[in-house]
């Protein structure tokens, strides 16, 4: 494989900045701007967000699949940066996948029934895991397009 057909990332590219966009639209806007609109109760913002979260997790899926499969084939070891940063993101995801959205749609059904959050700690951690990813997200995209950046500069 010659070093330029090492360097492309026609998926992972497109694919690591859409799935910011989704993160920072649903994680960072939607999820508390709901609450401020007129007639949304915490009921109904806490089932919307049950349903935002959900699929939005699944679109995360998709988009991690899309990024693995066009990494591996452009081979790095598997500690370089690079793959530090995709698999920190995807170990967030699995985290939120496994744990924290199964616990919170729990917490979120106690309090639509009339109880009360049971473990007010739970949403801080899923929010500090979904600023990990984010952080990761924004590097990981970075050195993407540097990696572009140097082979559209050396096709020239």
């Amino acid at each position: 494989m010659n070093a330029n057909a090492q360097e492309r990332y026609p998926y992972a590219l497109p694919a690591i900045f859409l799935w910011l966009g989704f993160l920072l639209a649903i994680s960072f806007m939607e999820a508390w701007l709901k609450f401020r609109a007129p007639g949304v109760t915490i009921s109904i913002g806490l089932g919307i967000g049950k349903l935002v979260f959900g699929a939005l997790n699944k679109v995360e899926w998709a988009l991690i699949i899309i990024t693995a499969a066009n990494l591996f084939f452009v081979p790095q070891k598997i500690y370089s940066y690079r793959n530090l940063l995709f698999i920190i993101a995807a170990l967030m995801t699995i985290l939120e996948t496994f744990w924290g959205l199964p616990a919170l749609d729990r917490i979120a059904d106690q309090i639509i029934a009339g109880g009360i959050d049971s473990q007010p700690a739970l949403h801080i951690i899923y929010v500090s895991m979904e600023v990990v990813k984010l952080i990761m997200l924004v590097l990981l995209g970075i050195y993407l397009v540097k990696k572009h950046q140097k082979l559209n500069h050396a096709n020239k």
